[in-house]
């Protein structure tokens, strides 16, 4: 059995994360909960709505690893999480984020700037439960249980074998697409969205059964939510890759982004 929990992770409490969890107990991968949450995911997944209006809270590493663990029956394996992550604490630009832009800047996926407030202490206090309970940082090929940086953009790139970074992100729209009207944008949106869900299906079975995608009139905070577990299950996708020797580490001996090598 492997499995890879996979955290969206929100850079404020204020936001809830996206989280999945995924297992390969030798018939290939397959989705065993998604959540829009933290709190959310500690509920049996029948309970568990991903498109409910969900509040942040402070990641608790021992719980949502007893919490993965009791869902597949076995330890996770590994732990992708899309938050800046570094064995020491954030000041500025790393040279993962410099890699990762140098690599696929000129397909729009550079990455966001973090700062000391911006993941902050939450990136810290992240690491360091994982670290804790077992899993830590791994900037290079990990010897057993680890907690890896993951990013969304250039995983998409290389799931999709796109040109340039998908237009899948709620608050962008206006951007994509500027000259149609709103309902045109959110058209576009689900259709990128329903493409890569089936993606990912094709790697992972059940995603498409666990994310219906939403209405066109669906509210702000469903689509944000349906965003965020979409993201948290790219996560765990980039964890897989890892397990199965595809993919790359993009940094130094402080911090490292993995990307996977589909082709």
């Amino acid at each position: 059995m492997k499995s890879v929990l996979g955290i969206d992770a929100a850079w404020t409490e204020r936001e809830p994360s996206g989280v999945a969890l995924i297992a390969d107990s030798g018939s290939g991968w397959r989705l065993v909960q998604v959540a829009a949450s933290y709190d959310a995911f500690m509920l049996p997944a029948s309970i568990a709505d991903p498109v409910l209006r969900h509040r942040g809270s402070i990641p608790e590493a021992v719980a949502l690893l007893g919490t993965a663990s009791q869902k597949v029956g076995a330890p996770v394996d590994i732990v992708a999480v899309d938050m800046p992550l570094s064995m020491t604490p954030i000041v500025n630009r790393r040279a993962s984020d410099n890699q990762i832009s140098t690599a696929y800047g000129a397909r729009h996926a550079s990455t966001h700037t973090p700062s000391v407030t911006r993941p902050g202490r939450l990136s810290d206090d992240l690491r360091l439960g994982f670290h804790a309970a077992g899993y830590p940082l791994a900037v290079a090929e990990p010897k057993g249980r680890a907690v890896i940086e993951v990013y969304p953009h250039p995983a998409l790139i290389e799931l999709a074998a796109a040109e340039r970074r998908l237009p899948y992100k709620i608050s962008k729209i206006g951007k994509y697409w500027p000259e149609v009207a709103p309902a045109v944008r959110k058209a576009s949106l689900l259709e990128t969205w329903r493409q890569i869900v089936g993606l990912l299906d094709a790697r992972i079975q059940g995603v498409a059964h666990a994310l219906s995608l939403p209405p066109v009139t669906a509210r702000g905070h469903e689509l944000k939510a349906f965003e965020d577990v979409l993201d948290a299950i790219v996560c765990a996708w980039v964890g897989a890759c890892l397990l199965n020797g595809r993919a790359k580490a993009y940094g130094d001996e402080l911090s490292a982004i993995w990307v996977p090598e589909v082709r």
